[in-house]
């Protein structure tokens, strides 16, 4: 309303007509001034009058007021009613904290009132000495004056802080412990309540706990560890974490095909698969089971589940049980015997393995597993409870492929198999790119491979076109030589850029294009060209170097920091498996440019079109401008379009490139 400050004035008020509309005495009766604290007049008087009725006052302060007024108009203790605007939050609560006790006492359980330092900040304006000036004073002689130094004082605004402390009122979060599982969000509803915001596929549960459905149907076996050195107490801890996952994502109506295994020296399958076709009769299965105690032969108890463990009828008679085979390994002892070519040998029947492990077995479990990526370690036996999402997306990412796995892709592993390398060296970049392959689906339609190797010349192990399964693969990457000699990065990405990743090899139009370098960092000074020349093409070249090398060349062949991976050893290679598939799945994804690689041969110039391009053909026609034309061809009709101006979408263009593949290898 404007006009000047009259605190005074409005207590004298308050005093006189009391509180409008206010009921009798017994109801506390509670005043809230909002002032800057800066009245014309003095309020001493009045102020005190007010609180002698027992009246309690609030001062809250804004812009920047006069803290000494404000703490003459609030109650006692004035820090707990001295309050300012500016922090309007935090002033809110400091007056629901004093309002609690002693005036208001439904506090919410759980909730206290805590003390935390703040500041009071105000302007004030005060004197300042500038300096002395020359300045003239009269004199006692007449008509004459005299000289002298005069002080020159100015006014100045100074912010000034006071320390003080603040109430406020602290509650428990009710996500506080989060009760959301799988990556949900829990939403705080009030003190006391909440709900969780769930992933797609974790919705059917008010804590987002995961649910196996249909469209994640797999023949499961669990290997359970009964050997002394895991000790009865760990057996009993596998069979508690055995109920539970089961109990958490097998629905109760789902059909299900679960089988139970355990072994010491001897293996037995007391629960056969799909023997139980409801959730109550497999947990009182489970509970009979009992611990033998013997030695720890995970490799004999590997090759006997991948001769004896799924053998059983299917679910259903109509049903066909052509079901993804998954044997979860729950051990946490270390094997007696070898188990690298017994977990071979269980992976070759197209067993897809998981282990599931405290952290000192991580080493033994990838060996079974041939994959970190289908380990799961636990710290300590609680930690292994919290494991159950992770198992189950693990289980269900078999034969239900998602993301990159699903994604159209040529993939070219190029790898070092120079001395400087080495041979045992060289087995390990060998079986990164076996476990690489499992993670995609490889046929013509989804993804094809090719693998290279190099020395001081490349070498096609096989080419994009050669193998339509992933099993023809990973017999393929079992047999590649050591070659051992000198190392040349530059050759072998020539060799891919004329060689590999071509139409005539293969090569897809409108699918994404990755080149994959595995090598030591020898041999890479004329590497930067050839791999320009990839890039210009629309091929991406990731650059993998393990050990000591020199970064600058490295960049220049990578091209960025983006597609430069550096390992700092090779036995460290497996834990970056996951970061690199990671990254190739993401340029999968990216959109194509339907010219590069150029799909027109003999010169043919690719010219884009909206969703599609066209072969323009210079003494060739045909859509790839891979016919000659004879002289004394009779002219095309004026109505029908030239052979080399037929436009190509993606879908089409790759049907066109598998029968041109087909018609060169008849």
């Amino acid at each position: 309303r404007g006009g000047s400050t009259e605190t005074s004035r409005a207590l004298k008020y308050i005093l006189h007509r009391g509180f409008p509309g206010g009921r009798n005495s017994s109801v506390p009766e509670v005043l809230i001034i909002i002032s800057d604290g800066k009245s014309q007049g003095s309020t001493a008087r009045p102020a005190m009058q007010v609180k002698e009725r027992h009246i309690i006052v609030f001062a809250v302060g804004i812009k920047f007021p006069r803290w000494e007024e404000l703490h003459r108009l609030a109650s006692e203790p004035p820090e707990r009613h001295l309050l300012f605007a500016g922090d309007a939050d935090d002033a809110a609560n400091g007056l629901y904290s004093t309002l609690s006790d002693p005036v208001c006492t439904a506090t919410a359980p759980g909730c206290k009132v805590e003390s935390h330092p703040c500041e009071r900040r105000t302007l004030e304006t005060v004197k300042e000495l500038a300096g002395n000036y020359v300045c003239w004073k009269g004199s006692k002689q007449p008509n004459a004056v005299q000289a002298s130094l005069c002080p020159f004082i100015r006014w100045k605004r100074v912010l000034i802080k006071h320390p003080s402390r603040c109430f406020r009122t602290v509650c428990p979060d009710p996500c506080d412990s989060q009760p959301c599982q799988n990556g949900g969000t829990c939403v705080p509803e009030g003190l006391d309540r909440y709900h969780c915001l769930c992933l797609l596929g974790y919705g059917g549960d008010v804590h987002c706990a995961a649910k196996l459905g249909l469209e994640c149907s797999v023949d499961l076996l669990f290997l359970m560890d009964s050997s002394a050195e895991v000790t009865l107490e760990g057996f009993l801890r596998f069979k508690a974490f055995l109920k539970r996952f089961l109990q958490a994502v097998v629905g109760q109506d789902s059909p299900m095909s679960v089988g139970v295994a355990q072994y010491d020296d001897d293996v037995k399958i007391p629960i056969e698969l799909g023997q139980h076709k409801d959730t109550f009769g497999l947990m009182k299965s489970i509970d009979a089971l009992n611990f033998s105690g013997g030695r720890t032969l995970t490799g004999r108890a590997l090759q006997y589940i991948a001769q004896h463990g799924f053998r059983s009828t299917p679910v259903f008679a109509d049903v066909q049980d052509d079901l993804p085979r998954v044997v979860v390994l729950l051990t946490d002892s270390k094997s007696q015997d070898s188990v690298a070519e017994a977990a071979k040998y269980a992976r070759d029947q197209n067993l897809f393995l998981i282990g599931v492990g405290s952290s000192f077995m991580r080493a033994e479990l990838t060996t079974v597993t041939g994959n970190p990526q289908q380990t799961i370690v636990y710290s300590d036996p609680q930690d292994l409870f919290n494991r159950i999402p992770e198992l189950q997306r693990k289980i269900c990412s078999v034969g239900n492929p998602e993301g990159c796995q699903a994604q159209s892709l040529d993939l070219a592993f190029v790898v070092d198999a120079s001395s400087g390398v080495g041979l045992e060296n060289f087995l390990r970049l060998r079986l990164f790119v076996r476990s690489s392959c499992l993670h995609f689906i490889i046929n013509r339609d989804v993804t094809q491979i090719a693998l290279v190797i190099y020395g001081s010349k490349a070498h096609t192990v096989f080419a994009l076109d050669t193998h339509t399964s992933n099993s023809a693969v990973l017999q393929a990457v079992d047999q590649v030589p050591f070659l051992g000699d000198s190392a040349s990065a530059g050759s072998a990405l020539l060799h891919v850029y004329s060689d590999v990743m071509t139409v005539q090899k293969g090569a897809r139009p409108g699918v994404n294009k990755v080149v994959v370098l595995l090598t030591n960092g020898g041999g890479m000074q004329d590497a930067a060209a050839p791999a320009q020349q990839l890039r210009h093409n629309g091929i991406l070249v990731f650059v993998v170097v393990i050990g000591d090398t020199e970064r600058d060349t490295l960049l220049r062949v990578a091209g960025s920091p983006n597609y430069l991976i550096h390992i700092s050893s090779f036995e460290d290679l497996q834990y970056y498996h996951g970061l690199i598939i990671e990254r190739i799945c993401e340029e999968a994804k990216s959109p194509v440019n339907l010219c590069k690689p150029n799909p027109c041969v003999n010169q043919g110039v690719c010219i884009l079109g909206p969703g599609s391009y066209r072969c323009e053909c210079h003494g060739w026609e045909g859509p790839h401008c891979e016919t000659r034309v004879l002289r004394g061809d009779s002219p095309r009709s004026p109505a029908l379009p030239p052979r080399s101006h037929v436009q190509w979408s993606p879908r089409s263009l790759q049907h066109f490139s598998r029968a041109l593949q087909r018609s060169k290898r008849q």
